[in-house]
């Protein structure tokens, strides 16, 4: 789980816009940018190059 006020202050580094914490997948979503950064071992990684595309 993602500390809420940690979740306030995360922005996607693609398109600095907020993000969506989808707990079933343990990702982060950026709808903007269309990818989903994962949560590892409890921290977001958001790295670009980590991020899985949406379809």
């Amino acid at each position: 789980m993602i500390d809420p006020w940690l979740l306030e202050k995360l922005v996607c580094p693609v398109t600095r816009t907020s993000l969506r914490h989808d707990e079933a997948r343990l990702e982060l979503v950026s709808d903007e940018a269309g990818l989903a950064y994962p949560i590892r071992d409890g921290v977001p990684v958001m790295l670009v190059e980590a991020a899985r595309m949406l379809p």
